[in-house]
């Protein structure tokens, strides 16, 4: 397929390698580099405020004139979140299938993306004539349809990227993965593969999905109230179980949560749901049935449902509350970091008088194949190199491990770190330079404005609080005209705390005077010693070390 020798062909990660999410792999043919994936990463525990976090792509903006195009492998915000950001940057085509695009561009316009760019859309089939490389695709089978894995091919052998995959024998038609295809490239030569290694700790097979349907079923059937069935907004594959489990049961359907209706019209108006019209009502038409007869499909307003079901249970929620006699579904894995608090959501819910069916019946799976699954793939690809993706360091580790009972020689085994420049040169592999790849993190409307130093910051604040010391000089004659005033937030109670806040007011208005009784003085040795003394004193009185912001002011 190739029609000239390549000189140079590397691989580097900007995100999704030691960590779940905020995938993007760059493939560098020659001076060409071809973007694979553009996700973001829901924040983790500690990153306070933080909405979302994207890959830093300053190495594509430094190249930006050699980045050919963006290949997208599926609709999943961790591999479709960050495009827009980087799409500011960089104006290349984006290739990707049918429903891929309708949901990235959607999130665009949800993100208020004002650039133009040229989506153009490709199917299993399609094969892309680039100058340095051809580019070719299989179907997957993920949770959600148009999954594809992603073929470079290159002079020294095809580049195979799997995008998210399992292996699920009852798959139904939409989501039927091209297995003798795959077979078909491991016969052409593959260079190398680099596969998803989400459940690469998992042994045996992933449930099939068939289960999944079944158990879905017999819970509608079985609940005596409303069914609350709670799943994350992309996950397309769940919700036409849920659909489907509702119409065998004969229950009504009322949709909550502005991502899952963005995405359910967006995958009913393509064909990638089948709903009966009949089948849906408004949320406000709930009450004009019995309980029996109605399921509620919900998430919150990320796309991730937990949140939104721990405000059900308080009796917060705008649209929906539980009651007594719901039954709960909770079709969808924790978020990484969120499982204490889906253990409190789920007992919040059982406080408030529903039950829940969650982890203990399979009404869920995981949409990533297990150990043999990623065995299976690695034997179709007969790969001569092997790079492990998508997935915290330890389930690197564990792929590795797998690719070694696979037959792949260890020395053509190699786990990259973020940003590591992978070359394929003299025979061999090499990590041969680093290029920029840390966290960007979006808050609100800020794109990287906030980092360490203000998550620290918030971290200290979040722990023991913020004390504001409030003194106005005259500095001509050398006295306090006013205070010192301390604001306490987050720290004491002030008003069972009235000794600890006298004696710390006297303390700095010791410091000030004997500071400004000097011939000459500094306002910024002022606030230091302030800082000092009294975060000494504090830490005496209570060991705790809230953050001490002096205030200073002259009249």
């Amino acid at each position: 397929m190739v029609k000239k020798k390549n000189s140079s062909i590397k691989f580097i990660a900007l995100g999704g390698i030691g960590e779940i999410g905020k995938n993007m792999y760059l493939v560098e043919v020659d001076k060409d580099i071809f973007v694979i994936d553009a996700g973001l990463m829901f924040p983790e525990e500690e990153m306070l405020g933080i909405d979302m976090v994207i890959p830093d792509i300053t190495y594509l903006k430094d190249n930006k004139d050699r980045v050919k195009a963006i290949f997208l492998t599926h609709g999943h915000e961790d591999h479709i979140g960050a495009l827009s950001y980087v799409l500011e940057n960089i104006n290349v085509p984006v290739y990707g299938t049918k429903l891929t695009l309708a949901l990235a561009q959607a999130l665009l316009k949800e993100q208020e993306f004002k650039g133009k760019t040229k989506f153009i859309e490709i199917d299993s089939n399609t094969i892309i004539d680039l100058e340095s490389v051809e580019v070719s695709f299989f179907r997957t089978n993920h949770s959600i349809p148009d999954s594809i894995g992603i073929c470079v091919h290159t002079s020294e052998g095809i580049i195979v990227y799997t995008g998210d995959f399992k292996f699920d024998q009852a798959a139904t038609k939409l989501y039927r993965p091209e297995i003798g295809k795959m077979a078909a490239i491991g016969e052409q030569g593959v260079l190398c593969l680099l596969s998803d290694s989400t459940e690469a700790e998992k042994p045996g097979y992933t449930t099939s999905e068939a289960i999944v349907a079944r158990e879905m079923s017999n819970a509608f059937y079985n609940a005596p109230g409303r069914i609350i069935a709670a799943c994350f907004a992309s996950d397309i594959n769940r919700i036409q179980h849920i659909f489907d489990a509702a119409k065998e049961n004969n229950r009504k359907v009322a949709v909550v949560g502005k991502s899952l209706e963005r995405i359910y019209h967006i995958a009913l108006d393509l064909g990638y749901l089948e709903v009966d019209d009949e089948l849906i009502i408004p949320v406000s038409e709930i009450k004009d049935y019995e309980d029996r007869e109605i399921a509620v499909l919900m998430t919150g307003s990320q796309g991730e449902p937990i949140e939104a079901l721990q405000k059900m249970a308080k009796q917060t929620h705008k649209l929906l509350n539980i009651q007594k006699g719901d039954t709960v579904l909770i079709a969808a894995s924790p978020l990484k970091g969120s499982e204490l608090f889906l253990s409190k959501t789920v007992d919040m819910l059982f406080r408030a008088g529903a039950d829940v069916i969650a982890g203990k019946r399979t009404v869920h799976v995981s949409s990533h194949g297990s150990q043999e699954e990623l065995k299976f793939m690695i034997n179709l690809m007969q790969p001569s190199y092997f790079i492990p993706v998508h997935g915290e360091y330890r389930s690197l580790m564990a792929h590795r491990k797998l690719a070694l009972e696979s037959g792949i020689d260890e020395a053509h085994i190699c786990i990259p770190d973020r940003g590591d420049t992978v070359e394929w040169k003299d025979g061999g592999i090499a990590i041969t330079g680093k290029v920029p790849s840390g966290n960007i993190l979006i808050d609100g409307i800020g794109v990287g404005d906030v980092g360490n130093i203000v998550l620290r910051d918030r971290k200290l604040l979040s722990q023991d609080g913020i004390l504001i010391v409030v003194v106005t000089l005259t500095k001509q004659e050398k006295k306090i005209a006013s205070g010192p005033e301390i604001i306490s937030r987050g720290f004491v109670y002030v008003r069972e705390s009235e000794k600890l806040m006298d004696d710390s007011t006297k303390l700095v208005k010791d410091i000030v005077e004997r500071t400004i009784s000097k011939n000459s003085f500094e306002w910024s040795s002022i606030k230091q010693e302030i800082r000092d003394e009294l975060n000494r004193y504090l830490y005496e009185q209570t060991k705790r070390r809230p953050m001490i912001l002096p205030i200073i002011m002259e009249v």
